[in-house]
């Protein structure tokens, strides 16, 4: 495949060397890709936006799933956010608020953009939304926002993986945090290096998650952790805008939680075989849902 980059550190270098943004440099590999125009690949990047848009505002009207095990946590948290005492402060909530709608979206059969995946669909939108009340972008800066999430989840799922199936839960809402807060950083103005600090610093703090849904199904504990996702791209995205850096190479950190994801047990990657699947309460929920033949199935 001719591509422009493969990995952080070609992309860093051609971003830096031909004085680009790496949104651009993304363009430009669709449009090498895929062979479609500038014009056809932002437009349907822009549509993209209008679902992560849509599925953000139905969340934040209140929605619930079939399995009644999540919803209504999205309007919990923007009802606290707007008393004006938060402890973490509102941009954070704002965007813990938004990723959780998503997902409480997702999980009742809504219709959300994979960011990369549907389980993880939550942090890239909730930051960027939450982020837009303070830098007021303009809308191809939105745009360009997931092209710079897409350059980096590229080349995850090129030498890594984005599946919880095959990597755990560090390899989906891991990579949406990582990916998510290199975004933050080009939009806030840092340099394309500085958006590689963000996202190693992120991807980081993420290694070893597991994927341990409870009664298999997308929700628990899965819309929390799309949650912290959110707060962890903001917080390493400040950090790498501080000037602080990652002491392992971005790419490095990609190689480890693709080697950490292979030596998982099975048990810990979307089996809901074990973790908090395998708890008294999760096997219980499963019993709820399903009956009793599932959990002994599992």
């Amino acid at each position: 495949m001719n591509v422009l980059f493969r990995n952080v550190r070609e992309l860093v270098e051609l971003a830096t060397s031909e004085n680009k943004l790496i949104s651009e440099l993304m363009i430009e590999q669709e449009m090498l890709i895929t062979r479609r125009s500038r014009e056809e690949i932002m437009n349907q990047m822009d549509r993209n936006l209008t679902v992560m848009e849509e599925a953000v505002e139905k969340g934040l009207k209140g929605v619930q799933s079939t399995s009644g095990l999540t919803g209504g946590d999205a309007v919990l948290l923007q009802n606290y956010m707007k008393k004006g005492n938060t402890l973490s402060g509102t941009l954070l909530i704002d965007a813990v608020s938004k990723a959780v709608a998503t997902n409480e979206v997702n999980a009742a059969m809504g219709t959300i953009c994979a960011t990369p995946t549907a389980g993880s669909a939550g942090v890239v939108p909730g930051t960027l939304f939450a982020v837009q009340n303070q830098l007021n972008p303009t809308r191809e800066e939105m745009i360009r926002y997931l092209f710079t999430s897409g350059a980096f989840g590229f080349v995850v799922a090129n030498n890594a993986s984005i599946s919880g199936a095959a990597g755990g839960c560090q390899a989906e809402v891991g990579s949406a945090a990582a990916m998510a807060a290199a975004a933050i950083v080009e939009m806030a103005g840092g340099t394309p290096q500085q958006s590689s600090e963000a996202f190693a610093i992120t991807m980081k703090n993420m290694l070893g998650l597991v994927c341990d849904p409870v009664a298999g199904l997308v929700e628990v504990p899965c819309v929390k952790r799309n949650a912290m996702g959110a707060a962890n791209a903001l917080v390493a995205a400040d950090m790498a805008l501080a000037g602080v850096t990652s002491r392992i190479p971005c790419d490095e950190v990609i190689d480890a939680m693709f080697k950490i994801g292979q030596t998982m047990p099975t048990a810990l990657k979307e089996t809901a075989q074990g973790g908090l699947a395998a708890t008294p309460t999760g096997r219980a929920l499963a019993e709820r849902i399903f009956g009793a033949e599932f959990v002994k199935g599992v």
